[in-house]
């Protein structure tokens, strides 16, 4: 599927996947993606479904479309290809029409992480850090070719199992997402670089490193977003507060109030206020580590008071907007431009059209540098 500098590659199969026979593509009206910081990946996939064609008479009774088929979806712009989707089918949909033409099968799917939720367990984790934990979780999933990427915790939390033996009793996934929150972290599954190949990664947002091409707006000829829409909510920010016991005295301490710099490096020069106080439950019976890194994650995850909204042409802009990493708008004016943390984007894929809806955050307003990346 290809119309100017776009052409879309589509790859199937039970868990080894190959290119889909030419009447797949053909029939491909289009196609959804949504990746956001933190969550799963999701996608859609519309195809037209003739009542004389092979999707209909062969390819859809064979189960080509069953759940938990796995679907490969990789887009070239300009020449430049990128995986943007590696998942599982889990829905399909028929929707069909007495108008020739208008009926239609829809797949929705998302990404391989919903493997890590289909089976709750039981498991114990005697001697090892969260981290080392969800590295061996993770071990069980590299028949998919996913590739673990797991950074330690910034806060040291030594276990001890003469104290205590960490249980988990949930699926995979909801025990490393939050083991992830606890700490701070986020974690994704990154399609690519290669067709079958995913990373897992169980670390901070990434906001240091290279810019991808700046998001231009009210830039006449320059301009590749047509409208991008700020907002500052000054009741997001919090300033947690936790306690910690003394298991010898049983008086309880006031942790003080922790540095997000190294966990969230600041990309405004003038930081949004904290409005809001919120006391943790729970934590004067952890240990002071676990207490320390609970109040250092919610610090870090509710500091982003700026977010911005926005929508772009990939053939206008040149290139593709990727989430989970940095990006410098210009032309916003002195408050607003800058570097950002692309939260979110969802791909909207037709014949001869590609948009890309995405949101953007940070913690303070004003840009820390002079200059953006063009």
């Amino acid at each position: 599927m290809g119309r100017g500098p776009i052409h879309i590659t589509l790859q199937t199969g039970p868990r080894l996947t190959r290119p889909v026979p030419p009447e797949v593509v053909e029939a491909l009206l289009s196609a959804q993606i949504t990746a956001t910081a933190g969550e799963r990946s999701g996608f859609q996939l519309a195809f037209d479904l003739t009542k004389t064609g092979a999707l209909s008479r062969r390819l859809l009774p064979e189960g080509f479309f069953d759940p938990k088929t796995r679907v490969i979806l990789s887009v070239s712009v300009k020449g430049t290809a990128e995986v943007l989707l590696d998942g599982l089918i889990v829905r399909q949909e028929v929707g069909a029409s007495n108008q020739p033409g208008h009926s239609t099968l829809t797949v929705t799917g998302e990404d391989l992480s919903v493997l890590m939720d289909l089976e709750e367990r039981t498991d114990r984790f005697p001697n090892l850090r969260p981290s080392q934990r969800v590295a061996r979780i993770l071990a069980k999933y590299a028949d998919y070719g996913i590739e673990p990427r797991v950074f330690q915790e910034k806060i040291e939390q030594p276990p001890r199992e003469q104290l205590r033996v960490e249980y988990q009793t949930a699926t995979d996934l909801a025990y490393v997402t939050d083991l992830a929150r606890a700490n701070g972290y986020i974690f994704f599954l990154e399609p690519g670089p290669r067709p079958g190949r995913s990373t897992a990664v169980w670390g901070p947002e990434i906001r240091i490193g290279q810019r991808q091409h700046a998001l231009n707006v009210n830039m006449d000829a320059n301009s590749t977003v047509d409208q991008l829409t700020f907002a500052y909510d000054g009741t997001a920010r919090e300033e947690p507060q936790a306690r910690v016991q003394n298991p010898a005295t049983r008086d309880t301490l006031l942790l003080p109030q922790p540095d997000i710099g190294p966990l969230r490096p600041p990309l405004g020069r003038r930081a949004t206020p904290a409005l809001r106080r919120r006391t943790l439950s729970g934590t004067a019976k952890k240990e002071s580590e676990q207490a320390q890194a609970e109040l250092l994650a919610r610090a870090a995850l509710s500091a982003d008071a700026i977010s911005g909204s926005g929508s772009l042409d990939v053939n206008r802009h040149g290139y593709i907007l990727r989430p989970r990493e940095l990006v410098g708008v210009r032309g916003a004016g002195v408050t607003y431009d800058g570097d950002y943390y692309v939260k979110s984007v969802t791909h909207n894929i037709r014949p001869g059209s590609y948009q890309q809806n995405f949101t953007l955050s940070r913690e303070g307003l004003i840009a820390r540098s002079g200059t953006v990346r063009p």
